[in-house]
């Protein structure tokens, strides 16, 4: 079966879910709610990996919509993404990175997604116009790497996959190129079952740098099968890094927190960020964890790292950029420092804040 088929089979209803969950009548209706609102779709890949008798399973909370949190608490776009949209589907909130949305689709539906105004949707977001994307490149010269991502871009057919990659590799400005993509995670069998996306992606590499931004967030997710796809890729010549979204009853525990940074580590996959998870319309009141507290999950989970594996940095993806957080100060403020801003001056900026025990975000105007 080709992968396109195995997308065609994923779990999409509450009904699909009854039997295999044993979901009691009141969680079956709460679910089937909460998927009216927010689509669910889940690989039977990732379902597999699913402890059926652990209502607390990680794997459950990232894939099964709960039920029992507040869906309309938080926002749909946390970091102002449409006021950096300078063409359809294109955003160039920094200077140096255009970042092409590239696809709508997802192999699975996140239940933190931070996107999920568009995830899984019919959306005007997306670009549809590669020549125009060219064009815009090619008169903005201090772009240097352009990002693809969506949804997910691996999601895109492997034909448009090469049509993307055709028109930038081209482009002499460009260091290199990024994909967005869970699939290893997710979807493996995306990478597994497809040898022209590896021709596709080893062409390109020939001629430009090729990185690949993933997202493992549990070592429940690092599998025999996952960790094969990344080295279908990594043979390839492609880089390899992770971003992990710090998350309530996933990764809170610094145990395992550390354990999943180094078992991403050993296997090759660089250190990219340690995400404060955004407070997106229905994810804010189930996986925030609070500013302090993170500090302190971030600073012992990576004390227990090697030197390669301390390269992760917690942050936070701000309306203004995106924000170190530092750890805290004796006087019980937390400090921070701008690594990347929409404001070019306002890189390398470090400040403190005082933040109540529950905070989880920071407000908009930082001035």
């Amino acid at each position: 079966m080709n992968w396109q088929d195995l997308i065609k089979d994923n779990i999409t209803t509450a009904d699909e879910l009854r039997e295999p969950l044993k979901l009691s009548p009141t969680e079956y209706e709460q679910i089937r709610r909460e998927i009216e609102m927010f689509p669910m779709s889940v690989t039977k890949y990732y379902f597999s990996l699913i402890d059926p008798t652990d209502p607390m399973d990680p794997i459950r909370k990232m894939a099964i919509p709960s039920g029992h949190f507040e869906l309309t608490d938080g926002v749909l776009d946390t970091s102002g993404e449409h006021s950096n949209t300078k063409l359809q589907g294109l955003q160039h909130k920094y200077r140096e990175t255009a970042l092409i949305l590239t696809t709508s689709e997802c192999a699975m539906l996140c239940r933190h997604c931070f996107r999920r105004r568009l995830v899984g949707k019919a959306s005007e977001e997306i670009a549809d116009d590669l020549d125009a994307a060219r064009t815009y490149l090619l008169n903005n010269p201090t772009i240097s790497n352009v990002l693809l991502s969506g949804g997910d871009a691996f999601l895109m057919s492997t034909n448009k996959i090469k049509a993307w990659l055709n028109t930038l590799v081209g482009l002499e400005q460009l260091d290199f190129i990024r994909f967005g993509t869970r699939t290893p995670v997710t979807f493996p069998q995306r990478i597994l079952e497809d040898p022209e996306l590896l021709k596709v992606l080893a062409d390109a590499q020939s001629k430009k740098q090729i990185f690949i931004v993933t997202h493992f967030n549990h070592p429940k997710e690092i599998t025999p099968t996952s960790i094969k796809a990344i080295r279908a890729l990594q043979s390839l010549g492609i880089v390899i890094k992770n971003q992990t979204v710090l998350m309530r009853g996933i990764n809170d525990d610094p145990n395992v927190l550390g354990t999943l940074l180094k078992q991403i580590t050993s296997i090759g996959i660089v250190q990219h960020y340690i995400f404060q998870c955004r407070p997106v319309q229905g994810v804010k009141s189930r996986f925030q964890v609070p500013l302090l507290e993170g500090a302190d999950i971030v600073s012992r989970a990576l004390a227990m790292q090697n030197g390669l594996g301390k390269s992760a940095d917690y942050t936070l993806s701000h309306i203004s950029g995106k924000i170190r957080i530092l750890g805290k100060l004796e006087d019980g403020k937390l400090l921070f420092q701008y690594k990347q801003a929409k404001d070019p001056q306002n890189i390398g900026r470090i400040f403190s804040l005082s933040l109540t025990d529950d905070a989880t975000w920071l407000p908009n105007d930082l001035t």
